[in-house]
């Protein structure tokens, strides 16, 4: 049985989540306040956190990049739950690095959905063992990824869309195909969420950005050279 944390103040709405994904044979934990769910996330390593952002002593984005510091931790997928339905608000929970973002009011069933869709993705992603691709390597079971030797530290959903990109290098990828299959969106509607992901992964890449390349009214590519 899986393990989610829900780390939201509203005790209504905590239930409400932990009611659905109990139906839907989750184990639940709740926490009602930032520093208890850092705490709950140390102790528990769960498989995915629904994280509020707005809440007393410790809010959403500080928790978040508290466990991205964390090596045991920065691997765990995060949804993002928030009444802050502002574009900007969602682009900088995406921008620090979560993996799907929803507003309130949501649809209980929907959550549970995504929950499903960013485990399964996880998993899929997990299985193997590495591959390199150019001066990319990547450690799938760990989700460690190298350019050139040296460890970068990747979001899950930077790890698999630059995977899916580099296990398919040289071949542009279809925008609807990289929303649907790496990050479980329905279509086109999340566009710009998609462009965020990429538009922080290429800052990571550093001095390698220049092989994820932009194809224009297609999507992306990954370019490795052919050795001459």
């Amino acid at each position: 049985m899986q393990t989610i944390l829900v780390i939201e103040d509203e005790e209504d709405i905590a239930d409400l989540i932990a009611f659905n994904l109990r139906r839907n044979d989750y184990q639940v934990e709740l926490a009602g306040d930032g520093l208890t769910g850092l705490a709950a996330a140390r102790s528990l390593s769960p498989d995915l956190i629904v994280l509020d952002l707005m809440m007393p002593g410790m809010d959403g984005i500080s928790l978040f990049k508290e466990l991205k510091r964390d090596a045991a931790m920065r691997g765990i997928p995060v949804i993002m739950l928030t009444a802050r339905g502002q574009t900007e608000d969602r682009i900088l929970g995406l921008e620090v690095g979560a993996d799907d973002y929803m507003t309130k009011p949501f649809s209980p069933k929907e959550l549970t959905l995504r929950v499903k869709n960013l485990l399964k993705r996880s998993a899929k992603t997990a299985s193997g063992a590495e591959l390199d691709c150019g001066p990319f390597r990547f450690v799938k079971n760990s989700l460690h990824f190298y350019i050139d030797g040296e460890m970068v530290d990747l979001t899950s959903t930077e790890f698999k869309l630059m995977l899916y990109l580099c296990e398919r290098k040289n071949v542009p990828q279809d925008r609807y195909d990289l929303l649907v299959e790496v990050m479980g969106y329905s279509g086109d509607v999340h566009s710009r969420t998609l462009d965020t992901h990429m538009k922080r992964l290429r800052r990571k890449l550093g001095d390698r950005s220049e092989l994820l390349e932009t194809v224009r009214g297609i999507g992306y590519q990954v370019v490795i050279p052919t050795p001459t």
